[in-house]
């Protein structure tokens, strides 16, 4: 494993390549919440992701950890910023099974709404050598990848609790481009 910067919450707003996408559901926030914290959920809809074990016992909260694993031998070792139940979990990768990957967070914020809740989660990165040319150009392909998990969560969440779909996936806009520092210059 390769350790990562140990980025704070702030990451999530200030990294070098951010995602945000929104999905409504037709649960409440403690279903949703149940969902986040299953490890065999995972799978499920976010696709890449083959195997999530916690490896720190309950209750969880901030400073909980598991192990992901995810297609192409990929391995992320998670430590929990935030854990504001039926509200919003935050985490950060501490280590990586590849040196690719700098600095790495995610946010999922809830939102109750009539009828269910919105999911609002923005994955932070700062890819490390090679990987950064490949972050640049494959960005919109990578947005894409997050949306379709954002449908398949909603798909799973009304099977798993069957409820009806509520709308589609929302992407937020221009989150989704790369920061730049102020030292440099647009393409």
């Amino acid at each position: 494993m390769f350790p990562c910067e140990r980025v704070d919450l702030s990451f999530i707003e200030t990294a070098p390549y951010r995602f945000r996408n929104s999905v409504e559901l037709a649960i409440t926030p403690g279903q949703l919440f149940e969902v986040l914290g299953d490890p065999q959920s995972w799978p499920q809809w976010a696709t890449v992701i083959t195997k999530v074990t916690w490896t720190s016992p309950e209750p969880r909260g901030v400073g909980a950890t598991r192990i992901v694993e995810m297609r192409g031998g990929i391995v992320g070792d998670e430590e929990f910023l935030a854990w504001e139940p039926f509200t919003r979990i935050a985490f950060r990768f501490n280590n990586c099974s590849t040196p690719a990957v700098a600095a790495f967070a995610e946010e999922y914020r809830v939102e109750a709404i009539p009828g269910g809740c919105r999911l609002t989660w923005t994955m932070a990165q700062k890819p490390a050598g090679v990987a950064r040319l490949a972050m640049f150009a494959g960005r919109p392909l990578l947005n894409r990848m997050l949306r379709r998990f954002l449908a398949n969560l909603r798909t799973y969440t009304d099977t798993r609790f069957g409820a009806a779909p509520v709308s589609s996936p929302t992407d937020t806009g221009a989150d989704s481009q790369p920061r730049r520092n102020a030292t440099e210059s647009a393409p």
